[in-house]
Formats: structure tokens, sequence, C-alpha cells
């Protein structure tokens, strides 16, 4: 199984919509077993792929779904101070939802952990056995479903806290959506920044406990080296809205086009670092994602993929074409991100 983590510090770039429509692509075009997890307070992928009806249920009247774990609920023991995740992961089923994924739900009592896994690090930087085993909670949970999946998708909120990065730690693969705005983009350098200051912390905390007790920290479920040192896979930028002149014609907006012209130079710059070796600055581009206009409220009232979207769900007229276009920009990221996971040698 491969594990990826669909990561910006900005909000507002359509991370949730891409994460959630290239793992249904991955599950139901090219029959990939894939599981979702929603590590956002905010659930927005839980949202997105079970409807409101399914969460209104789940969450708030408890009608449905009691044997289904949440991401809090795998995490709970670790609220209660021990140092392993819940042994019972049951996720939502693909056959409940029209995206094909299995769902790890999110929980918007997920962000109270995030105090425990914040202190939880401030132990990990002193070597103590507890603060790293509690920080590898992510690297627990991708051994216990590294049988059942081929994919794992990780879809989290934009922040640089505690939470993202212990999901970082246990994964083997991230991502970066951006937008076409000075923000999404300089907030690259803040991830390279923050990433590059947490593995020095992480590699200095188990070497402190390597040199202590190396037969004990053998014994444990640790991320030994980070994989994510190098697995940087890709980023995708979300197109900006031009600007309508004269019959219908769109003009370009020459800030927009050139924010978009230096990407790859700052990518580079920063993220570049994290490139695996048979990946170059240019293939590091998986993806446009064009404006989507209406068809994102229909595919949230449908919870339905947007490259899945019919008549039934109230597509109409141009929406069509529109869908269409979307459909073949998901498979060329889906394609792209394969060659970057080396899915086609396996």
């Amino acid at each position: 199984m491969i594990s990826i983590a669909m990561f910006n510090n900005k909000g507002g770039v359509g991370k949730t919509t891409l994460t959630c429509n290239i793992a249904s692509f991955f599950a139901i075009e090219y029959k990939y077993d894939v599981v979702v997890i929603d590590c956002d307070p905010q659930c927005n992928a839980t949202q997105l792929i079970m409807g409101q009806d399914y969460t209104t249920d789940f969450y708030w009247y408890g009608r449905i779904g009691q044997d289904i774990t949440t991401i809090k609920h795998i995490l709970q023991p670790l609220a209660d101070g021990d140092s392993i995740i819940s042994n019972e992961v049951k996720p939502v089923n693909y056959d409940a939802n029209r995206f094909g994924v299995d769902l790890i739900p999110g929980h918007p009592s997920f962000s109270i952990i995030e105090d425990r896994l914040g202190t939880a690090w401030n132990e990990l930087k002193s070597g103590t056995p507890a603060g790293i085993r509690q920080t590898n909670w992510n690297t627990q949970l991708c051994e216990a479903l590294d049988d059942i999946y081929d994919l794992a998708f990780f879809d989290l909120g934009p922040s640089l806290g505690s939470i993202n990065r212990s999901v970082l730690v246990g994964c083997d693969r991230f991502i970066t959506p951006m937008a076409a705005d000075i923000f999404s983009i300089l907030g690259v350098r803040n991830i390279k920044e923050w990433i590059d200051r947490w593995m020095e912390e992480y590699e200095d905390g188990l070497s402190r406990w390597r040199k202590s007790d190396r037969a004990g920290m053998s014994k444990y479920t640790l991320k030994n080296p980070l994989d994510i040192d190098r697995g940087y896979v890709g980023y995708t930028m979300q197109q900006y809205i031009t600007k309508t002149v004269s019959k219908g014609k769109k003009r370009p907006i020459k800030a927009y086009e050139d924010i978009i012209q230096d990407v790859p130079k700052i990518i580079d710059e920063t993220l570049g670092d994290f490139l695996p070796d048979h990946i170059d600055i240019n293939r590091a581009n998986i993806g446009d994602i064009p404006q989507l206009y209406s068809l994102i409220p229909l595919a949230q009232s449908s919870s339905v993929p947007v490259y899945r979207l019919s008549s039934k769900d109230g597509l109409v007229g141009s929406q069509f074409k529109q869908r269409d276009t979307f459909a073949e920009t998901i498979e060329l990221i889906v394609d792209r991100l394969s060659e970057n996971l080396n899915l086609e040698d396996d």
C-alpha cells in the first residue's frame, strides 16, 4: 500500500474535491482498492463522499454506523494516555457511497487530540519512547491497512500543526494542491521550512532513544527513516477565473499569469528537495484543475464525483461539456500521478 497525504497550509485550493475525485478515479476506473482517511476536523471529505443525510444521521442522531470507527475513535487510546491506536479499524464500505472508496470518517473532536500530539512531540524531542510511539500513530494505522488497500489518501486541513505533522510522519508520499494566488504559492516556503525543522527533530529524537535502548526500540512500529524525505510526488494548480470582455471572450489577468510562470521555479527551490530521483520539476506538475463553477454544488448535493455527474444529478446544457473536460483532467492527473508513484511498474 502507498499512503499519500494531500496537503497545503493555505485553504481554498480545492484540495478535498481533488482528493476525493482522484481517489474515486483510481477505485472505479482503474480498479484499485482505495481508502480515504479524513484527518481534517472540518470533515469536508466525509461530507462530500457520504452526503448530508448520512453525516447528519451518523454524527447528530447516531442512528447508523455504530460499527464504523472515525479517526477520533481510532486515536482515542492516545488521548487516554496509551501509545498505540485502537485495534478496531472499521471504515465505511465502498458500496455505501458513489465514490467507490472505503472511508475512515473524520470527526470534529479530532482537533482536541492535537494537544496530546503536541505534548507527544515535545517528549519525542527528548527521546522519550512514549512520545515517539504516539507520534507514529499513523505509521501504526498504515501498517494495519497495508494488506487491505493499494492506496490510502489522507485529506488534511490547512495547518502546520501537530495533527498534520503526525500524519506526514506515517505517510509515504505527499501532494500539494495549489491555487494561482500569491499566498498559496508562497505557502510552499513555509511548508519546506516546517518539514525540514521537524524532520531534524524527529531524527534526533530517534537517535536519543537508539543510544539508550536500541533493542527496545526495534520492537515497535516506527518510521525510520522518514519516507517523505524524498516523498514529494507533485502539485496541482487550480486555474484562476479570467475576466470576460466584449462578446464573451476571456482575457487573461497578467498578475495571475506571472504567478503561474514562477511556480515551477518556486517549487524547485523549495519542495524540490523532497522530490525522488525519478521525478524532475517538469513531472512534478501533475495537472491544472479547471474552474468547476456550478458543478461543485451539484456534486456536493448528490455526493458524487464531479466526473460522474449525470442528468439524474441535475446536470444540464453546457454543464455536460464542463463535466467531460473535468473527467479528462482527472484522468490525466491520475495517469501522471501513477507514473510518479511508479504504479505502472507494479
